[in-house]
């Protein structure tokens, strides 16, 4: 545990306006310690925040011009110098300078005349705790880099873990890509609008609102389970193929609780990915799906998501539809307002609707996009077929 000081000669500072003092301190510290001198204040700051400081300083208190007082409260405001232990050397025995001394970060008081043995008896004690100290500093800060290591390598898995997940919903689903992107940012938009809102202030600081961000894309991770001729149809469903579809919600919340059980423990970061696949389709006036709960009931990551969603799905392209204009999808969901919505939310979606129409502008699926679904599509189709 025990320092340069004692791996090798430690350094000392002597510092005394009197050349005989600075002597006689020499000769005893010089066969144990590497001996520095400074016949002023000025000097002993100077030789203090050099390039190799000492190990400890003792300091003459009766000094012309800057004190021990002054350079032992300098010292210790500057964080280079703050740590080297002071040790005052003094004629005044009061007890009230003692303390002061000590209050001003001194660690030691010696009185003149010195006795040499209790010189080096509280130099070495005063040198072993420093050497304690630095080994401490030094071990938190070794612990604070590796945490933020650890932590780092953390998030990497959990981003890595959804983009997976999310990827293998995305080979599924035709009609994914470019629109698991924008609901990220959708999320992410109408989340940090609601921040300062008193229903949701409570629940919506940095940490969630980034998570919500990540997790977004994992909303319809259920569709892996969907049959393909239901899944991909291009027209609309029967009430049978919908029932089966409202299932994905059920599929998802099960296959990311699979996902937790297999690491041994609940995953703190998965549990906003949880909600937002069971409860998304959910609506605020109890008609959704799949437990048909209503308003507060709903989770709030669900109430955000479903905002995103039904505006992405009204405004995007789809191999059956064309887009919807943005002023058109923005009435479609003012009239939904307090059925399908939560009412905050939606005057915060309202609030923001320029953000949400550049977030699609940004991300939009090209044209070149939509042929390839449309080749993948006919050609799942065409499969399908074959094999019924």
């Amino acid at each position: 545990m025990e320092n340069r000081g004692f791996l090798e000669r430690a350094t000392i500072l002597a510092v005394d306006d009197t050349p005989d003092n600075l002597a006689v301190l020499s000769s005893l510290l010089k066969d144990e310690y590497r001996v520095k001198v400074a016949s002023s204040g000025e000097k002993a700051l100077k030789v203090a925040a050099a390039d190799n400081p000492p190990d400890l300083i003792l300091l003459d208190i009766m000094m012309p011009g800057m004190d021990g007082y002054e350079v032992c409260q300098r010292l210790k405001e500057t964080p280079e110098t703050r740590d080297i232990p002071v040790i005052f050397l003094t004629a005044k025995a009061e007890v009230d300078a003692e303390r002061k001394g000590l209050d001003m970060g001194a660690v030691d008081y010696i009185t003149k005349p010195i006795s040499p043995p209790i010189v080096l008896a509280r130099v070495r004690t005063q040198l072993k705790l420093k050497a304690t100290a630095d080994f401490l500093r030094d071990k938190s800060a070794f612990l604070e880099v590796e945490v933020a290591k650890r932590t780092e390598e953390v998030m990497a898995i959990q981003d890595v873990t959804i983009l997976a997940m999310a990827s293998l919903a995305e080979t599924r689903d035709l009609e994914t890509g470019n629109h698991i992107r924008r609901t990220q940012f959708y999320i992410q938009a109408l989340a940090t609008k609601l921040r300062g809102h008193p229903r949701f202030a409570a629940q919506l600081d940095d940490a969630t609102i980034n998570m919500l961000f990540k997790s977004a894309p994992l909303h319809d991770i259920g569709k892996v389970g969907i049959p393909d001729r239901i899944l991909l149809k291009p027209g609309r469903f029967t009430p049978e193929e919908f029932e089966i579809m409202k299932t994905h919600t059920t599929l998802g919340r099960d296959a990311i609780t699979h996902a937790e059980r297999s690491l041994g423990s609940k995953v703190e970061f998965l549990t906003l990915a949880k909600e937002i696949a069971y409860s998304h389709q959910e609506k605020w006036n109890g008609s959704g799906y799949p437990l048909g709960l209503a308003g507060d009931d709903i989770p709030l990551s669900a109430r955000l998501m479903a905002v995103a969603d039904v505006y992405d799905a009204l405004i995007s392209r789809r191999v059956y539809k064309k887009p919807m204009p943005h002023d058109e999808a923005v009435q479609i969901m003012v009239e939904g307002r307090g059925s399908h919505f939560d009412p905050d939310i939606l005057d915060a979606f309202l609030d923001i609707q320029d953000e949400f129409r550049a977030i699609a502008n940004d991300l939009s699926d090209s044209d070149a996009d939509m042929e390839r679904k449309r080749t993948l599509l006919s050609q799942a189709g065409t499969a399908i077929a074959e094999t019924e």
